[in-house]
């Protein structure tokens, strides 16, 4: 449960900053920032129910997937036009300079947030959200160059959604902190 809650934090926090940054922002920067904040409200909203501080619903689970789904792909990849960075973006220059990455990101947010509205239906798993082929083994993040350094051996939709829950949500906002981590410029 640690590793899924200092995820969700990350994430929760960057929410907080980004809402801060709207201030300034127009066009498309703004409607990136707010479908930004539109995902980092559904982590905010999920990740009680995956720490076991809330009881889980299944229904709140799917509709932060579908958020996600929303906002993913294509979807986000059209949001970060050429020449849309600068202030107040927080997109570092990384996101045109290494478009593919950033690009198969966005694509592998939509696969697992996919596989995490399947997810919902098998509710949350053991502690820390390490079930069956996640994290460290068999197609994980981590075993097959995946999330830091493109998709090669991401997993189907349908991988992510036979695991449990929690395990699928961890997966997902992994995603989202690899490309936070690469694409987006901290905070001053």
């Amino acid at each position: 449960m640690k590793k899924t809650a200092i995820t969700a934090g990350i994430l929760i926090a960057g929410t907080t900053v980004a809402a801060l940054a709207h201030g300034g922002a127009t066009g498309i920067v703004k409607e990136r920032m707010d479908a930004m904040l539109a995902m980092g409200k559904a982590v905010k909203t999920v990740t009680p129910m995956m720490s076991g501080a809330a009881e889980y619903d299944a229904d709140k689970l799917r509709a932060a997937a579908r958020t996600f789904q929303k906002h993913s792909g294509q979807a986000m990849t059209d949001q970060f036009p050429e020449g849309s960075g600068g202030m107040p973006s927080m997109a570092k220059a990384a996101v045109w300079e290494d478009w593919d990455s950033f690009s198969e990101l966005a694509e592998q947010l939509g696969t697992y947030a996919r596989g995490l509205e399947m997810a919902a239906e098998n509710g949350v798993g053991t502690p820390g959200g390490i079930g069956s082929g996640t994290m460290m083994g068999g197609s994980s993040m981590m075993g097959n160059g995946t999330m830091m350094g493109g998709t090669a051996g991401a997993m189907s939709a349908e991988a992510v959604g036979a695991m449990s829950a929690n395990a699928a949500f961890n997966m997902t906002t992994q995603v989202c902190s690899a490309c936070h981590s690469r694409f987006r410029a901290k905070e001053d």
